[in-house]
């Protein structure tokens, strides 16, 4: 049969990524109290193409995801992108995996559990050099410490996320990334709370304000102290209750 994708391109213009996206597949990840988790990721997978080809090989993609099936984690992931480069006849590959990740909480009071979810993705790429780097999103509690001052009872509070990217020379734990998030603002959110945690929870933020800088600040000095992390970004947003728009912050650390 003709391979269409393999004809030549007239116009000589290279296209740094082409891949397929959305990709739903199920994975397994290490989880520090259960030793793993099972979910379902979201991958998107991009190669390179030159300019005298005129299409890539969709298909190849599934094909060696299908290969690493139940094998998908960081330790496999630049062992991918070189199967990638390989079977696609490509200088560079680019793998995103996105997936939630959830921890079983305790209520503070009640002890009531229940599962919380996080978003969190693995990115990786192999051009020149190989690069891989995490991300951690996480839903925070603020109040506004400005609030608190001028009002002669309460103080507004809201809900916020905060984005954590950082790079590392050894593994790291989602579980110790999540929890420098969480002790840096106001409050933790959780997915079920009774009377009793929810006076606590607001009496805890009362006694807690953070502005966003604090946040993200809070945040940093935390990853900073880690020698374990190489490089770091801080990305913290603010769902403002009495304002019609958003808060917002952002701090990164340099190689």
């Amino acid at each position: 049969m003709i391979d269409i994708q393999n004809q030549s391109d007239y116009r000589n213009i290279e296209i740094e990524k082409v891949g397929v996206k959305n990709i739903k597949y199920p994975i397994i990840v290490l989880d520090r109290k259960n030793k793993t988790q099972q979910t379902v990721a979201t991958i998107n997978m991009y190669v390179n193409l030159p300019h005298h080809f005129k299409g890539t090989h969709m298909s190849r993609f599934i094909e060696i995801l299908n290969e690493y099936r139940g094998r998908i984690n960081l330790q496999t992931l630049y062992t991918i992108l070189d199967e990638m480069k390989e079977k696609l006849d490509a200088k560079s590959a680019h793998l995103e995996v996105e997936f939630p990740y959830f921890i079983e909480k305790e209520a503070p009071v009640s002890k009531e559990k229940s599962l919380m979810e996080y978003t969190c993705r693995f990115c990786a790429s192999h051009e020149k050099e190989r690069d891989m780097y995490i991300e951690v999103n996480v839903p925070i509690t603020t109040l506004c410490p400005c609030s608190k001052e001028i009002s002669r009872g309460g103080a507004h509070s809201q809900r916020g996320k905060a984005s954590v990217k950082l790079r590392f020379r050894k593994f790291v734990w989602i579980e110790n990334i999540i929890r420098h998030i969480e002790e840096s603002a106001s409050s933790e959110v959780y997915s079920l709370l009774k009377r009793s945690d929810e006076k606590y929870i607001t009496e805890e933020a009362y006694s807690n304000p953070v502005f966003v800088e604090d946040v993200v600040r809070n945040i940093a000095e935390r990853l900073d102290a880690d020698q374990n992390i190489t490089w770091f970004s801080v990305e913290v947003e603010n769902f403002e209750s009495i304002h019609n728009h958003s808060a917002y912050a952002f701090v990164e650390k340099k190689n």
